[in-house]
């Protein structure tokens, strides 16, 4: 087992996540204190000793995203003052990864922003996993161990013995990943292209590929309104498609996403819990747990090996 300087500590977006990770790994997560002043200042104090120790800190950028993020900020601050040999960051939904880039002037690069304010406040490692986009690793000057739900969710497609399936990526930034899914199911895949008038908003304006009669999987890396979600299921309704699968690893599920996807015309939509998502009373919704993978990617760091041993393809 490991060594006692070891130590896995929550902070408050995911703490059935992180008590998940420690049970896989048999190590009982460390005791820490956070609270908020009257102000809302975030207080945090480790209840015992972390001096010399390896300490790995699970937070997901959810919603509240900027409370989530600062509170892991104190977090990183509080244990590198408390002399931690290393701070590693176990961040399963890697939030404003969608502002990698600007696609106007004036516009942030918020993405990296959160990268050097990471690695400046103390951090040395990062995992994360399925990144909006996989250059955001070239942000970060430290080690990023950047991994993927798609075996999880592709294991459960192929069980599920769906009938003449196709994969969708409802964009073209989404096309590798539905390629890999496609070949793996052994199905064919469509693109859709579509046009964003506004930020959360989309416009289904072609399809590439044969829908029509068959039933059509749609891999995204994340759910976050549902407005396209809702738009590609109608708009391959529209050409002729059966029910749809709906598939993603982050559920951001804001607003009355739930509502929005509990669609007759979707069959299942399932995620992963790298973001807590309450019990729903609709069967619609499947969750995945990245518990096993995350603890896995943790002991190879803590005990040596290779990352891309938990990947059916290795060039993950």
């Amino acid at each position: 087992m490991f060594s006692d300087k070891v130590r896995i500590f929550s902070g408050s977006s995911n703490p059935l996540l992180a008590e998940a990770i420690g049970e896989q790994l048999g190590v009982s997560l460390g005791k820490i204190k956070l609270s908020r002043f009257k102000s809302g200042e975030i207080y945090v104090h480790y209840e015992e000793t972390i001096r010399n120790c390896d300490v790995f800190l699970v937070q997901s950028f959810s919603h509240p995203i900027n409370d989530h993020f600062v509170e892991l900020l104190v977090m990183i601050d509080a244990a590198k003052r408390a002399s931690a040999r290393t701070i590693n960051l176990i961040v399963p939904y890697y939030g404003y990864a969608r502002q990698e880039r600007k696609a106007a002037p004036r516009e942030p690069i918020s993405a990296k922003m959160v990268s050097d304010v990471l690695t400046t406040v103390g951090a040395h490692r990062i995992i994360t996993l399925d990144l909006h986009a996989p250059a955001i690793q070239g942000f970060f000057n430290i080690p990023v161990d950047h991994l993927t739900a798609l075996d999880l969710l592709s294991d459960y497609l192929k069980a599920k013995d769906i009938k003449n399936p196709v994969v969708v990526s409802p964009d073209a930034g989404r096309a590798s990943t539905a390629e890999k899914l496609a070949n793996y199911l052994n199905a064919p895949f469509a693109i859709m292209i579509k046009k964003r008038p506004a930020h959360n908003q989309s416009v289904i304006t072609h399809v590439i590929g044969d829908v029509q009669g068959q039933t059509p999987i749609i891999i995204e890396d994340l759910i976050d309104t549902g407005t396209t979600i809702v738009n590609v299921v109608e708009g391959l309704k529209e050409r002729g498609a059966e029910d749809v699968f709906v598939c993603a690893t982050h559920p951001l599920f804001s607003g009355p996403a739930l509502q929005r996807l509990d669609h007759p015309n979707i069959r299942e939509v399932v995620v992963t819990d790298s973001i807590f998502l309450p019990e729903v009373a609709s069967e619609r919704f499947k969750v995945i747990s990245v518990a096993p993978m995350l603890a896995e990617a943790t002991r190879i760091i803590i005990e040596g090996g290779s990352i891309s041993t938990l990947f059916k393809n290795a060039g993950v």
